[in-house]
């Protein structure tokens, strides 16, 4: 897959999770650093039914877009649902998990993409 399709991948999950009320989404470009995706999709949920709500949306948008889950694990847990679309994997969290397992500063290294539509200056 390009790093051109998996980024606009990236970034219409982190949409996607943001207009389902996720909160904190991050995108992180870890091409290069990471040796078994391009982008991580970071995303804290506000309980296990809106975690669930967004895997399966981002789910279904990758298997309309060459993106299809190769997995997703963690739809019978309340922490952690994670969506492995290979070149993209989305983490959706609990606050609690989000802050033990701090896969934004594990990932540090990372650049972060700007995925939100900057607001028009009038």
């Amino acid at each position: 897959m390009n790093i051109e399709a998996a980024r606009a991948f990236a970034v219409e999950a982190a949409r996607l999770a943001s207009n389902t009320r996720g909160h904190n989404v991050r995108v992180l470009d870890v091409a290069g650093i990471s040796p078994v995706t391009d982008f991580f999709v970071l995303i804290t949920g506000t309980s296990a039914r809106q975690m669930r709500s967004v895997a399966e949306e981002i789910a279904e948008y990758g298997r309309e877009h060459d993106f299809k889950p190769l997995s997703i694990s963690g739809q019978e847990g309340a922490n952690w649902v994670l969506v492995d679309c290979v070149d993209v994997i989305i983490h959706i969290f609990t606050q609690e998990s989000r802050v033990y397992f701090d896969l934004d500063n594990l990932w540090g290294d990372a650049t972060v993409v700007e995925w939100e539509t900057p607001a028009k200056v009038k």
